[in-house]
């Protein structure tokens, strides 16, 4: 679906048909026919608009004729409902520089596009391109920060629950937790690879704009910051989840040990009743104290084991 933006009177308006200045914005259900069109109509190639529906496309810049093209990876909530799959997912994001439009494509619905769509961003103007997409770009980092800090509140959360117990559903969400941070770390890496080549290269040409060079510098840091929290957190959690593991074998051994003594303090008891309950004299039969004897030799002896096994710190 290919719809058409433009900022009117500070707010933004959607059009019927492109306009100079205009922001083309191209989102699920695709029809190839649009897409071949949206190419020809914008003098785009249309392999820009093809690799940004591919959710493992690595992030990169291209120039081709007068298009100028930029895939960003960015985080979204993972559309399956698999019990076991990674909370948030990274998706590209393509931006096509082209004339005097900027396109932009993604094969999910995307909170970071959506904000411009509800106009929520400052100073956001479509007709200004590079600016426009600094602030894609900008927003981007802010999103994978806000996921970042979402993913850790919720590891505390879940290991608050861990100590009071050790079932698998707790374990299952740190495992989609960590699989989420796997997707941020490699995401965040090639978006910052990504930055670094745009600056060195001068690719968006704003080296002699101070205000938008100083903003693309602000960003590059941001999403370094990302990175490196990504990788502190993916730490954290593996360190988590092992030490976890650790603890539930070892809550498990003593459970089996405590287990194994009461079964040979049982033992023992049943043990001497078996043997006196043969056909075998028993001592003070006469007397009628043998029962008495028996039930008291049994205690002693299991006395005398639990003592024992108190002395070797066996429990």
């Amino acid at each position: 679906m290919v719809r058409y933006y433009l900022k009117v009177d500070g707010r933004l308006k959607e059009l019927e048909q492109p306009e100079p200045g205009c922001w083309v914005n191209i989102t699920p259900p695709f029809i190839q026919e649009e897409l071949e069109e949206v190419a020809q109509t914008f003098d785009t190639p249309l392999d820009f608009l093809t690799d940004s529906l591919d959710i493992d496309e690595r992030s990169r810049y291209e120039i081709e004729d007068e298009a100028r093209f930029i895939l960003v990876n960015t985080p979204v909530l993972n559309p399956t409902e698999e019990e076991n799959d990674a909370i948030y997912i990274t998706v590209p994001i393509g931006i096509i520089l082209a004339d005097d439009h900027v396109i932009t494509i993604t094969s999910i619905e995307n909170p970071v596009l959506q904000r411009f769509l509800d106009d929520k961003v400052k100073n956001f103007d479509p007709a200004e391109s590079i600016q426009f997409v600094l602030q894609i770009l900008e927003h981007n980092v802010y999103r994978f920060l806000t996921c970042l800090k979402k993913l850790d509140l919720k590891r505390n959360l879940i290991e608050q629950e861990l100590y009071h117990s050790s079932r698998n559903r707790e374990l299952k969400q740190l495992l989609s937790i960590e699989k989420s941070l796997v997707y941020f770390v490699n995401s965040l890496s090639a978006n910052d690879l990504l930055s670094l080549k745009m600056k060195r290269t001068d690719f968006l040409g704003i080296r002699e704009d101070e205000e938008k060079f100083d903003l693309f510098e602000g960003i590059i840091i941001d999403n370094g910051q990302a990175l490196e929290m990504s990788n502190v957190y993916s730490n954290i959690l593996s360190g988590t989840m092992d030490t976890y593991a650790s603890i539930i074998s070892n809550n498990m051994n003593v459970t089996i040990h405590r287990l194994t003594l009461v079964t040979i303090f049982l033992a023992v008891p049943t043990l001497i009743a078996s043997f006196f309950g043969m056909n075998v004299p028993l001592p003070f039969q006469t007397s009628g104290f043998a029962v008495y004897f028996i039930i008291v030799l049994a205690l002693v002896i299991s006395l005398l084991l639990a003592w024992y096994f108190q002395k070797k710190r066996l429990f």
